[in-house]
């Protein structure tokens, strides 16, 4: 059995589930399991009501850092901060099958995109740059602005278990407002993401706390209870999260806010 999940951010409006769903037909037609889902967070990153790639919101000084991660068990690959490509996740997978490292940041994982041929490319949109007047606005009221009026949590996320074999990618422009250079959850394994024995999962929500909780790696900890410790999460948080993946065969989706989402599955 074939099966994907994937999510559009954390906050997103659930009439955007029925083009996941679509996203999610058109990816599980590969063969491999990280073939799908970077298929998928492409299809989301191309996507201007998603919050990576195209559509990524901007930093308070103008600028589009975006951060990548792939994930399966016993590998890893994420780019941090990188900027002017229109596939971060790529990079990614780039950087986890092509490098001997598994993390690159800002520069250097821009310079190894065009290495590997990817394009200049600007990811730009006239709703980034209505977004980031608001930012502005609300950064200059509240030195604590990340965290009391957050604008934008979005992350786009896949999971895919293909015969037991999972693989799981993240990409995300950021959460708005914030200040060039801030890092989040995504590229940082068992935080945003996590891939063993089994189990897959990708976050999204206010990565500062999720970074805190390691919330991707305390989930898999806790598996044989999943939905019993997703409960007590989201009892002790005023933030918003949201998670989907497998536990074993099961898909599982649990938010503490609207989340859009798709599936699909082929026996």
């Amino acid at each position: 059995m074939r099966q994907i999940i994937l999510h559009g951010g954390v906050g997103s409006s659930s009439d955007l589930s029925a083009l996941l769903d679509k996203y999610a037909s058109y990816s599980i037609n590969y063969e491999d399991p990280l073939d799908a889902v970077v298929a998928a967070v492409k299809y989301m990153e191309d996507d201007l009501n998603f919050n990576a790639g195209t559509g990524s919101t901007m930093r308070l000084d103008g600028s589009i850092q975006m951060d990548a991660a792939v994930m399966i068990d016993g590998n890893f690959g994420s780019v941090i901060n990188i900027e002017y490509v229109k596939n971060p996740v790529q990079v990614a997978r780039e950087v986890m099958e092509g490098t001997p490292h598994v993390i690159l940041c800002s520069d250097g994982a821009t310079k190894f995109a065009r290495e590997k041929g990817h394009p200049q490319y600007d990811p730009s949109t006239d709703k980034a740059k209505k977004r980031l007047e608001d930012a502005r606005k609300v950064a200059t009221k509240d030195p604590r602005f990340f965290y009391s009026s957050p604008l934008s949590v979005d992350t786009v996320g896949a999971v895919a278990n293909f015969e037991g074999k999972i693989a799981a990618a993240l990409s995300t422009g950021g959460s708005s407002p914030m200040m060039r250079g801030r890092v989040g959850d995504t590229p940082i394994p068992g935080s945003g993401i996590f891939v063993k024995d089994g189990f897959g999962i990708v976050a999204t929500g206010i990565g500062e706390e999720i970074i805190r909780r390691q919330l991707s790696f305390a989930l898999y900890c806790k598996k044989e209870r999943l939905e019993d410790e997703w409960k007590i999460v989201a009892a002790n948080s005023e933030f918003s999260l949201g998670v989907v993946g497998f536990n074993g065969q099961k898909p599982f989706v649990l938010a503490n806010r609207s989340m859009a989402h798709g599936f699909a599955t082929v026996e």
